[in-house]
Parts: C-alpha cells; sequence; structure tokens
C-alpha cells in the first residue's frame, strides 16, 4: 500500500475482523450455517473463517452484551457471484433483509441484512 503523501505504508492491507458478542453460538451458528463461511480454527470463546486472503472472528468479549446499539457504524461486506440468487437462498433460511438487492452507482450490487446480534452485513456483488 502506498500512503496518500507517497511513502509506503508499514501495514499490507486489511487482512481480517473480528465481530465481538456475548452469545458465540448464536453468532457461530449464522455465520457457519446460514452464511456457509468454513470455521479455520476453534477455541472456547473464539472462532476463526478463512475467507479468501482475510480472515472473519467472532469471539466472546467481556465489554460487550445484547443487541449491538450503533449497527450502522460498520458493515461486513461479503463478496458473493450471484447476489440475486444468494438474496432468495438466505430469505429461505430466515435472513431478515434490509435493502434488497439494488444496483449502486459504482456499477455493483449490494444487498444489506442483520446478523442475530443486529451487525450490518451486505452481500456484495463486484
Amino acid at each position: 500500500i502506498t500512503g496518500m503523501g507517497g511513502g509506503k505504508l508499514i501495514t499490507r492491507g486489511v487482512v481480517g475482523a473480528i465481530i465481538w458478542t456475548d452469545n458465540l453460538e448464536r453468532l457461530l451458528n449464522f455465520y457457519r450455517d446460514t452464511l456457509e463461511l468454513k470455521p479455520s480454527s476453534r477455541q472456547s470463546n473464539f472462532v476463526s473463517f478463512a475467507t479468501g486472503e482475510t480472515r472473519l472472528g467472532i469471539g466472546i468479549h467481556s465489554e460487550v452484551s445484547g443487541q449491538t446499539r450503533d449497527p450502522y457504524r460498520i458493515m461486513l461486506n461479503l463478496g458473493v457471484d450471484e447476489i440475486n440468487e444468494s438474496y432468495e437462498l438466505l430469505k429461505t433460511r430466515g435472513v431478515q433483509f434490509v435493502r434488497p438487492p439494488e444496483k449502486e452507482h459504482w456499477g455493483g450490487w449490494v444487498a444489506t441484512f442483520l446478523d442475530p446480534d443486529g451487525n450490518i452485513i451486505q452481500l456484495m456483488q463486484m
């Protein structure tokens, strides 16, 4: 990555994200079974999913309880090849969408839904 000032940054990009919860099993069931993400490692209080070049983690955190209070602060984008097909499949699995697939001004497609903790997740077709 080249910084805005032209210098090289120490970081090499976003390599992962973690979603903290007070109910690991609920989120594990959703991300593994509903979204079909494959766990790459599991501990008693943390699960990691390999998602291409990045890792997604979900885990128990002592400072987190209940539903998220600000679900739009961050959005996790999951890449899909066929957004309409994925949208219909997830609807049959009980996923509650807050926005159906729509074409964006930049040319891609986005559909938005909530995970069981109320975090915003988007399907994105580039």
